[in-house]
C-alpha cells in the first residue's frame, strides 16, 4: 500500500523554524505533484507549497513567500518544507498531499497524510 507520513511539526516561539518532512512510502512511480497544505480551525483547507518533483518547479502561497522552501528528495522519496521566520499566523496542521497536477483546489488531491501540528506561539 502506498502512503504518506509527516513529521518534524512542534511548537515554536515566533521568528523560530521548523523543518517538516513527508515520508511517500510504497510508491513505485514518483508523484507528478506534492503539495504542502494547512488547515487552521474554522478554515478551509489550504496549499501552503507544492512542486513537481520530477522537474524541480515550485509555487508558494503569498503569505510564505520567502519564508519557506518546498523540496523533494528522490533518493530517499521525502518531500520537505523549511518554515522560516515563522508567524503566529502559520499555525495549523500541516498534511501532505498527492495529485496529477499542482492545483489549488484540495478536493483533486487523491492521497494525503495525517498531519503534523505546527503551533507558533508570539
Amino acid at each position: 500500500p502506498q502512503q504518506l507520513e509527516e513529521s518534524g511539526g512542534g511548537s515554536v516561539q515566533a521568528g523560530g523554524s521548523l523543518s517538516l518532512s513527508c515520508a511517500a512510502n510504497g510508491y513505485t512511480v514518483t508523484p507528478v505533484c506534492m503539495a504542502w497544505f494547512r488547515h487552521e480551525p474554522g478554515k478551509a483547507r489550504e496549499k501552503i507549497a507544492s512542486i513537481y518533483p520530477t522537474y524541480g518547479q515550485t509555487s508558494y502561497a503569498y503569505s510564505v513567500r520567502g519564508r519557506f522552501t518546498i523540496s523533494f528528495n528522490n533518493a530517499k522519496a521525502t518531500l520537505y518544507l523549511q518554515m522560516n521566520t515563522l508567524k503566529p499566523e502559520d499555525t495549523g496542521m500541516y498534511y501532505c498531499a498527492t495529485a496529477g497536477g499542482c492545483y489549488d483546489r484540495p478536493n483533486l488531491y487523491k492521497a494525503w497524510g495525517q498531519g503534523t501540528q505546527v503551533t507558533v506561539s508570539s
